[in-house]
């Protein structure tokens, strides 16, 4: 069997959120976050980058550790350095963006933008400064948080902001407590708060002269602030600031204050006139051919990455969820499309991603590499770690499977290539015993396997009645205890015991 890559495409042992993908000579380049396995705050981890010929996406390879947040001089005030971008300098040389943050987000909003430089896209950067104004203090117009830069034909172009709320600001002189968390919260003063026009939250860009450090034209505002009656009134801009250039037309990916999704803005221009797009991918399938919240595929939670066009093809790279909580992520992807009319459809999250086409049924694979994993009522992030019991990845050791299975949990993988019937066999753990109902994509019955409780991890096969072709497939439990499942493997029907 060919060599394969599914969702996450990096090692299950990796956890790289945040994702900004970039085309550096003849390879695609993974910048982001770096999350730690079963951490508890954001973005532990120094910034690690992987990266795999753009004529094989299936060989990912890892370049090691390029920067450590030791070597900003804010740490360790502030010890944990969130989503980077990094982009060529008309010098040729490769420029990483990153702001800085403390314990589950303290002080990630009180800047300013961070800067170091390497002669290769992944070799050892070295810190150069801080995004300036032209009287050398710190650029803090706005709030400083999830930088993005683009060379755009020779002028660089410096994205950032974030916003939590849309609404008209309230009155602060009936509600002086808004205005002190305010200040908290940003770290600017109440004049300066007071004397912004609308907010000092929202997605801004600024140009930057050819030192890569010194802000040539002052930030302005790109989308609006208040949304209420415009196109983005359903999906404002949260954070997860990105740029991209298609042909002529700029698209602007940010997360929306949904929190799951990726959306686009499209324009002519690079600062102004963006007009709403779509979502482009959420974690949770949200949206998806009309899905709601409640109707989540997975445990959603935050979401940052980018399109990317690799040999004419164009892909989304985003993040998932693991460990109940948003400090384990990990990157996926999946293949998009751009219409003639410049529109991009959400795409489905799958479990083939990079893979070129559906997952060949045949070996085995990590359970924990399953696109839906939902008991039917799956809860949103937030900056904790759940404590209540609902399906998962997880890991012990060096091994990482789907814990706190429940009845009625329906685990699905999109998609594999089938050649015909097929051996389902399933390693778990449980307590009790249980049935697995296994259907395709249109809720037909392909089998049924009775799993005895076992305490220790076990196997147990079943016959799939499956037609030739591509198909999802998805696992549904019927159990009185919570179960684990940490592998599925494919063999031919003559081989079964």
């Amino acid at each position: 069997m060919k060599k394969q890559v599914y969702n996450p495409f990096l090692p299950l042992s990796e956890y790289i959120p945040d994702g900004e993908p970039h085309v550096f000579g003849d390879r695609v380049y993974l910048f982001g976050s770096h999350d730690k396995e079963g951490g508890d705050t954001f973005c532990m981890l120094d910034y690690t980058v992987w990266s795999a010929p753009v004529d094989d996406l299936r060989d990912w390879r890892c370049e090691g550790t390029i920067y450590h947040a030791a070597q900003d001089p804010d740490y360790p005030h502030r010890k944990y350095m969130y989503a980077p971008d990094v982009v060529q300098g008309n010098d040729g040389r490769f420029y990483l963006y990153y702001c800085m943050s403390g314990e589950r987000g303290a002080g990630g909003y009180h800047g300013p933008i961070s800067v170091a430089v390497c002669d290769t896209p992944a070799g050892n950067y070295e810190y150069l400064g801080f995004v300036r104004d032209p009287d050398g203090r710190p650029m803090q117009k706005y709030i400083c948080f999830d930088p993005a830069v683009i060379n755009d034909n020779g002028t660089i172009r410096l994205y950032y902001g974030t916003q939590y709320d849309y609404e008209e600001r309230s009155d602060f002189k009936e509600h002086p407590e808004l205005l002190q968390s305010e200040t908290e919260m940003f770290g600017k003063s109440a004049e300066e708060i007071l004397s912004t026009h609308e907010s000092v939250m929202g997605a801004n860009m600024l140009t930057l002269c050819d030192d890569m450090l010194t802000v040539k034209t002052a930030p302005i505002r790109i989308i609006p602030y208040r949304v209420k009656g415009t196109d983005f009134e359903a999906h404002p801009f949260f954070e997860a600031a990105s740029m991209r250039k298609v042909g002529e037309k700029y698209y602007f990916i940010y997360s929306s204050q949904q929190n799951h999704e990726l959306c686009y803005a499209v324009s002519a221009f690079p600062d102004r006139e963006f007009r709403f797009g779509g979502t482009i991918v959420s974690n949770g399938d949200v949206g998806y051919q009309g899905r709601s919240e409640a109707e989540r595929l997975n445990m959603t939670g935050t979401t940052h990455g980018s399109i990317i066009a690799i040999r004419g093809e164009w892909y989304v790279f985003y993040h998932r969820l693991t460990h109940k909580s948003d400090y384990s992520r990990q990157a996926c992807a999946e293949h998009i499309h751009i219409l003639p009319d410049g529109t991009i459809p959400q795409v489905q999250i799958t479990s083939c991603g990079l893979n070129g086409g559906a997952l060949a049924a045949e070996g085995e694979y990590p359970a924990a590499i399953a696109c839906c994993i939902t008991n039917g009522h799956m809860p949103h992030g937030s900056n904790s770690i759940y404590t209540e019991h609902f399906p998962h990845v997880t890991h012990e050791g060096e091994l990482r499977f789907i814990a706190e299975i429940c009845d009625s949990t329906m685990i699905g993988y999109r998609y594999f290539a089938f050649t015909g019937s097929c051996e389902l066999n399933l390693t778990y753990r449980s307590q009790a015993d249980s049935v697995v109902t296994v259907t395709d994509e249109n809720g037909r019955i392909l089998g049924k396997l009775s799993l005895p409780a076992a305490s220790s991890w076990n196997k147990k096969a079943c016959l799939l009645n499956t037609e030739a072709g591509e198909h999802a497939l998805y696992l549904t439990f019927q159990t009185s205890a919570e179960m684990a499942l940490a592998a599925l493997s494919f063999s031919q029907p003559e081989k079964m015991k």
